[in-house]
């Protein structure tokens, strides 16, 4: 049957032929979202994973409501969210029960916030009091990272701690996570071990601080994508750090003449297939929830919400 264009894009429930049995068709449904996949074919993008359908085997299909969201187990944001911090090493870490205090001379809100995944181990008032003696020790200011929805944002807010809305890259963020697989990359694509200068340069803007050298390279197994032309100038880059069974994905920038022709998807499928043949079995990475372009392209390319986190910092007055 034909597919109608505005139906691309939409989820949509589709049932398609996959048989006989004794002479009489079989039928199944795809729900999820559409997506073209040439001339011949579309992609369902379901729960479970992309299921790839002949057009001429399509039946019937139609739009459905968006699905509700499902919350991951605590328990599973706990392991992402501490994977994550592994991929992204402060130079200062203190535990304090199962909350990781970090500090990394003000390099990125990751790695200069308390990361809290269970128990401190004493009153959450008396954690906090901990938190902002290690921040002043350290020179950063006091932040909590804490997974949205957890006992411990409740409990942080309830101590009287707000939103960082002062942080330049957005207070809440999206963990995204999709399944990666081995594939060779492209012949523009390096992945050293260790980052080149022009590397650092369109990361960081220069030779790097102690602090961004610890958070990009201090982390073992990690591969720092570059994109080049034909004379060697640097397009794009990707850094990728496998952490047990996934690949973290992070510090993807294209410069600003080369935008707009595939690169930064190059980029991350090379990081993936990197990661897939260390052991990676999927791909996570975290964006800011105000970072529409980065998420849109993410959604394209079959990344799905895991879970979210949140900064939470103390009142004005209190700082």
């Amino acid at each position: 049957m034909e597919i109608p264009d505005a139906l691309v894009g939409a989820r949509v429930a589709l049932r398609h032929r996959v048989g006989e049995r004794d002479g009489r068709p079989l039928f199944t449904d795809a729900v999820g979202e559409l997506a073209a996949d040439g001339p011949r074919a579309v992609v369902v993008r379901t729960r479970r994973g992309p299921v790839r359908v002949e057009r001429a085997a399509v039946v019937a299909v139609r739009a459905v409501p968006p699905a509700a969201p499902r919350r991951a187990p605590l328990a599973a944001v706990a392991r992402l969210e501490g994977l994550c911090a592994d991929a992204w090493p402060a130079q200062v870490e203190r535990p304090l029960g199962a909350w990781r205090l970090r500090a990394a001379s003000g390099y990125t809100g990751r790695a200069n916030a308390a990361l809290a995944l269970g128990s401190p181990g004493v009153p959450v008032p008396a954690a906090l009091d901990a938190l902002r003696g290690f921040a002043r020790e350290h020179g950063v200011a006091p932040r909590v990272h804490v997974p949205v929805g957890s006992p411990w944002d409740g409990a942080v807010a309830a101590a009287g701690w707000v939103l960082d809305v002062g942080h330049a890259r957005g207070a809440e963020v999206s963990v995204l996570v999709a399944p990666v697989a081995e594939a060779p990359p492209g012949p523009a694509i390096e992945l050293p071990a260790h980052p080149s200068p022009d590397w650092w340069r369109l990361a960081v803007g220069g030779p790097p601080t102690p602090a961004q050298r610890q958070v990009l390279a201090g982390a073992p197994d990690t591969a720092f994508g570059a994109l080049r032309d034909r004379d060697g100038a640097l397009l794009g880059q990707v850094r990728a750090t496998v952490v047990a069974d996934h690949v973290h994905v992070s510090t993807l920038a294209v410069v600003p003449a080369a935008r707009r022709r595939g690169h930064a998807t190059a980029l991350l499928a090379a990081a993936g297939a990197w990661g897939a043949s260390r052991g990676a079995r999927w791909a996570v990475l975290q964006v800011a929830l105000q970072n529409d372009g980065a998420r849109a392209l993410y959604d394209r390319l079959g990344y799905v919400e895991h879970h979210r986190y949140r900064y939470l910092v103390p009142p004005a007055e209190w700082s």
